[in-house]
């Protein structure tokens, strides 16, 4: 796994979700650039930050409050539309974050099983690499998931198994 690296205003906006999500003591996994850059060695330098995060419905409103009061622009009207998404969207200085509420077992399993990425001084957790990549799948990001599916540290084996588990059958690695 490669170390993480970001351009400054990305890198200031993963430490302020860091920080925010671990003082609330949520167990939580990078995905999406901060995925990729873990996995694929990509810079994280544009785009969102996203986060799957496992937590009760109480602490949806916790994580919105507690975001305003620690520099995140947090727009009611943004986080009630997207209410049935299971999505917390905010904005830490020019960069749009997403918490995503790992809300079923596939989620939540994701969290569980999280993979440690050094990040600076810090130590981010993002999803399994077999994990990511059925995150790749589903996003149909063929570049990323080639890339990934032909590391060798990549299990094909469990990768195939998850998704024959989820339905998903048609879209089996061969071997």
């Amino acid at each position: 796994m490669d170390a993480i690296t970001a351009a400054a205003p990305h890198a200031r906006a993963i430490r302020a979700i860091h920080g925010l999500l671990s003082r609330i003591r949520l167990d939580f996994v990078f995905v999406g650039a901060v995925g990729r850059a873990a996995h694929l060695g990509d810079r994280v330098d544009g785009g969102a930050v996203d986060v799957v995060a496992t937590m009760g419905p109480q602490q949806k409103g916790q994580i919105a409050m507690m975001a305003m009061n620690n520099g995140f622009t947090v727009d009611r009207e943004e986080v009630d539309a997207a209410e049935e998404l299971d999505l917390i969207p905010m904005r830490f200085e020019d960069i749009r974050v997403h918490v995503l509420v790992a809300s079923n077992a596939l989620y939540g399993r994701m969290v569980a099983e999280g993979v440690a990425a050094e990040f600076e001084d810090l130590t981010l957790r993002v999803p399994r690499r077999e994990d990511f990549a059925l995150l790749l799948q589903m996003s149909n990001d063929v570049e990323a998931l080639m890339r990934i599916i032909e590391s060798p540290a990549f299990d094909r084996e469990s990768y195939n198994r998850k998704l024959t588990a989820i339905g998903l059958r048609d879209y089996v690695v061969p071997g």
